[in-house]
């Protein structure tokens, strides 16, 4: 009996110990985009609680044409702050890490790229027109660019010299190339092949070298939340650009059609999005001025008689304003040409229809009112010379004529007069005149 219990106990231990030894996993994050302030919120987050949970280590899988300094140095931060040591590996294949991609995968600790992939081309790019004071500025970011690089080559003892050319040279480099000049430690052509490799590599904290124990680890696919994916995709700027005109169109709806609440409300939403969204791209400020002075000229359309020009120069200023409004000679910070032209002629057909229907209405002769009382046709219920009664639209009214109009005649009201009295006269009359007048011609 007491051999059977032995033999239970044993072989509850092995299932525990063989349990918790499947249960060592940690973090696989998959940053397929630009690196923007979502993104690098994103990383930190997920660095913070690797560590909380003091995880083996964080693996960060980067496919990125490079982005922001401010969010990258944000990512490079929980990188070098991290106790658990962080892997870059740059795939799959065909991906690459361009720009800022570049400097985060210098400050991992083991940085990992899969065959066809890229790295380099990590010099700053300036934003706005050059001048002399422009020039002695850009000189300045990319000396403190360069000489970031070479402080993250050095603590994690790789090429610095190579890390300073892909700043002051933009020097892009393959797989390979990068392993022969030390630019990485390893190339891996998946992910498994990749915790094979890094098993048993030192990596060192505190100055004192440590060893990385992947074995038996499984990868943990962490994702954005909802909220994470619709922020990033807001910092698209194809996206942010047609939220701000859908927010124009919708307040300009609003502001035409007092009381609808809803294209205002949805207008006033896209706006707030849309300036969310221009806080991570570098805005031109003119190509908004430009914009909006397109809205403008296409209102004042409704209020000027400029026999349409003032509609061609606002659809003018709107292509011009669409095609200056992201200042950056970086491709995946420029919009699509295919977009602005879709959206400035559904935008300009919007505000013309608009427009059109609103010149349309207040062409169309008033109906209620004193005004609206012009031209109706009604009849006499006594005679009338000075004064009488006749009943016109449903109702009776005092009525005065200069001719003398016999009861039960048709009348048509010339306009109201004051103290609510109609000026009328006869049908017949007019016709008769009407008559004279073609048996002359």
């Amino acid at each position: 009996m007491i051999s059977v219990l032995i033999a239970l106990c044993l072989m509850i231990g092995f299932s525990v110990q063989s349990e918790t030894t499947a249960q060592v996993s940690f973090r696989h994050l998959n940053i397929a985009s630009p690196i923007n302030p979502v993104t690098a919120l994103f990383i930190a987050e997920q660095v913070s609680i690797a560590n909380q949970n003091n995880d083996p280590a964080i693996l960060i899988q980067l496919d990125t044409p490079g982005g922001l300094d401010t969010a990258m140095r944000e990512i490079i931060q929980a990188e070098l702050n991290s106790t658990i040591p962080v892997i870059v590996y740059v795939a799959p294949q065909g991906a690459r890490a361009a720009s800022a991609g570049t400097l985060i995968a210098l400050a991992a600790d083991f940085a990992v790229m899969a065959p066809g992939t890229n790295i380099g081309a990590a010099h700053p790019v300036a934003i706005g027109a050059g001048n002399q004071s422009d020039n002695a500025m850009m000189e300045k970011v990319e000396n403190d660019a360069a000489a970031y690089a070479r402080s993250l080559a050095q603590k994690r003892g790789r090429n610095q010299d190579w890390a300073e050319q892909a700043i002051l040279e933009s020097a892009s480099i393959s797989a390979q190339e990068a392993l022969d000049l030390s630019v990485i430690d390893l190339i891996a052509d998946n992910t498994e092949h990749l915790l094979k490799q890094l098993d048993g590599y030192k990596y060192i904290r505190d100055g004192k070298a440590l060893t990385l124990s992947v074995d038996g680890a499984d990868l943990n696919r962490i994702e954005m939340n909802w909220r994470q994916k619709v922020l990033n995709a807001l910092s698209n700027p194809n996206i942010a650009y047609m939220l701000m005109m859908l927010g124009i169109i919708g307040i300009f709806f609003e502001v035409s059609q007092p009381g609808v609440v809803l294209p205002g409300a949805i207008g006033a939403i896209a706006i707030l999005l849309a300036i969310f969204a221009f806080s991570s791209l570098p805005i031109n400020y003119v190509g908004v001025l430009l914009i909006l002075l397109a809205i403008v000229l296409l209102i004042l359309e409704v209020k000027v008689i400029s026999y349409g020009m003032l509609s061609v120069g606002g659809i003018i200023s709107m292509a011009f304003g669409s095609l200056m409004l992201i200042d950056s000679s970086e491709p995946y910070l420029q919009l699509s040409k295919a977009v602005i032209a879709a959206t400035v002629t559904v935008s300009a057909g919007f505000f013309l229809l608009a427009t059109g229907m609103v010149i349309k209405t207040q062409r169309r002769p008033i109906t209620s009112g004193q005004e609206g009382m012009a031209g109706e046709i009604g009849e006499a219920i006594e005679p009338i010379y000075a004064t009488g009664r006749v009943f016109v639209h449903g109702e009776y009214w005092q009525a005065h004529s200069d001719v003398l109009i016999p009861a039960g005649a048709q009348i048509e009201v010339i306009r109201v007069m004051d103290g609510l009295q109609l000026k009328v006269k006869t049908c017949e009359t007019i016709s008769s005149v009407e008559k004279t007048e073609s048996e002359e011609d």
